[in-house]
C-alpha cells in the first residue's frame, strides 16, 4: 500500500505485551507479504486467529475454460447474465482467465458468506449499487465508480447496503495488485506526475467488532476450496497498523494525461498485477493539436488481450459496434483492432469524451468460460466490414 495507517488500540512497542481489561493478552497476528520482506500490518485479536474446530472440502460452482478459438473479437452482454439470489462471491459467474487472472461479473443482492482468497489480491469494480465490505481491519462503504483491493488472504464479506443490485466486476490475480511502480517514490510515495495520490485512497477508519462463535469462512487456496469453521468471529481486532489493508479508489478520482495528439493506453494505467495491467478511461479533454484524430488509431498488441469493460458515457470508436453499458470487449493478441467505420472522421473536431471504461490487459492468452459464451453477441467481429463471415471453421 502507498501509506502507513494505524486504526483503533495498538501497543507504543511492536511484539510487546499489549492487555485486555481483564489481564490478558491481545492475539498479536502479522499479515505481510512475500515472507516477511514486503508489506505488512500488525493487528491485535481479542481471540486466537489461529483457532479453527473444524475443516471441510467446499465444492465451488464448476466453470469450463476454453480457448479464444478460432481466434476473434468478442463482445459480451454482461447484463444479459442478470439473476437474483446471488452473492458477490459464491455467485461470480466467471468470463475470461489465464494462469494468471480470472475476470468475473456477479449482480448481487444478499451478503456474502465470509471468504478469504489464498491464492491472490483481488480487484473489485463496482459498477452500481452501494455495498459494505467488513474485514477484521473494518469497514468500507463503496459505491458506483468504485475500485477496492483486498489483499491477499484478508477475510471478508460483501454486504449490499441499498435497494438497487450491486453490480461488481471481479479481477482475482495470482499474486499482487498495486499501483503502477512508475508512479511512486523508491519509499512509496506518490510522484507528482501520478494521476491519483494517497488522498484519493481509503482505507478503514474503525474497528468493526463483532461477537460469535462457531463461525463459517469460505477460503479459496492453491489446491480448491475449504470451509473452516472459527471458534471466534474474525472481526475481533481491537487495533491495526501498517502499510497491508483492503483499500478504496474512484474511478472519479482518476486525473486523465491527456496531449496534444492521441496518448496511449498506458496513461490510462491505474494499477498493475501479475502479468496483466488495469487502466481506466474516464471522462475528459481530448487532444488539441489542430489535425488531431481523438479515437485511437488502429493498433495491434502483439504481446497482449486487450478487454475493455464500458461502465458510462458514450464509447466514440465503439459507436455502431453494438457496444452498450455493462459490454465487455475482448480484443485477442494475434488480431488488429481499432475505432469502428466512420469513427475517425465524426472525432475530428471533438474536444471533449464521456466515457467511462475499465481496461484490463493480459500478457497471456484470455480463455473464455460458460458464462461468457452465454451473453456473447456473436455479430460483434464483422462489425468492421459492415457484413457477416464469409466462413468460420
Amino acid at each position: 500500500m502507498p501509506y502507513y495507517r494505524s486504526v483503533g488500540e495498538v501497543p507504543r512497542k511492536r511484539h510487546t505485551q499489549f492487555r485486555q481489561p481483564d489481564g490478558t493478552l491481545y492475539a498479536e497476528e502479522l499479515m505481510g507479504q512475500e515472507g516477511f520482506s514486503s508489506d505488512s500490518s500488525l493487528l491485535y485479536h481479542r481471540h486466537l486467529p489461529t483457532a479453527i474446530v473444524a475443516a471441510e472440502e467446499y465444492d465451488p460452482p464448476a466453470w469450463t475454460r476454453v480457448p479464444n478459438r478460432p481466434l476473434k473479437p468478442r463482445h459480451l452482454r454482461t447484463h444479459k447474465l442478470d439473476s437474483g439470489g446471488a452473492d458477490a462471491v459464491l455467485g461470480r459467474q466467471h468470463l475470461l482467465a489465464n494462469d494468471d487472472v480470472r475476470i468475473s461479473y456477479v449482480v448481487a443482492d444478499r451478503p456474502s458468506p465470509l471468504y478469504r482468497n489464498a491464492i491472490g489480491d483481488e480487484c473489485l469494480y463496482v459498477e452500481s449499487g452501494t455495498a459494505r465490505v467488513e474485514s477484521p481491519f473494518g469497514a468500507l462503504d463503496v459505491s458506483a465508480g468504485d475500485y477496492v483491493i483486498i489483499p491477499t488472504s484478508v477475510i471478508h464479506r460483501i454486504v449490499p447496503t441499498g435497494p438497487e443490485p450491486l453490480r461488481v466486476l471481479t479481477i482475482e490475480a495470482t499474486g499482487h495488485i498495486g499501483p503502477p511502480k512508475r508512479y511512486l517514490s523508491v519509499r512509496g510515495q506518490f510522484l507528482e506526475h501520478a494521476p491519483y495520490c494517497e488522498r484519493d485512497v481509503r482505507g478503514p477508519a474503525e474497528p468493526l467488532l463483532v461477537d460469535d462463535e462457531d463461525v463459517e469462512v469460505y477460503v479459496q487456496h492453491r489446491r480448491g476450496w475449504t470451509r473452516h469453521v472459527y471458534a471466534h468471529h474474525p472481526f475481533d481486532v481491537v487495533g491495526w497498523d501498517g502499510h497491508l489493508y483492503p483499500w478504496a479508489f474512484s474511478i472519479h478520482d482518476f486525473e486523465p494525461i491527456t496531449g496534444r495528439i492521441h496518448q496511449p493506453p498506458p496513461v490510462h494505467q491505474t494499477f498493475q498485477g501479475p502479468n496483466f495491467v488495469i487502466c481506466s478511461f474516464v471522462p475528459r479533454k481530448v487532444d488539441y493539436h489542430p489535425l488531431a484524430i481523438p479515437v485511437p488509431y488502429n493498433h495491434h498488441n502483439v504481446d497482449s488481450d486487450e478487454l475493455l469493460f464500458y461502465t458510462g458515457g458514450n464509447y466514440e470508436a465503439r459507436r455502431g459496434s453494438g457496444i452498450e453499458q455493462g459490454s465487455i470487449s475482448l480484443h485477442p493478441a494475434g488480431f488488429t483492432h481499432g475505432p469502428q467505420p466512420g469513427a475517425a472522421e465524426r472525432a475530428i473536431g471533438v474536444d471533449y469524451f464521456d466515457e467511462l471504461a475499465v481496461m484490463v490487459d493480459t500478457f497471456r492468452p484470455l480463455d473464455l468460460c460458460d458464462p461468457a459464451l452465454a451473453c456473447e453477441d456473436t455479430a460483434y467481429a464483422w462489425t468492421w466490414a459492415r457484413r457477416g463471415p464469409a466462413t468460420e471453421r
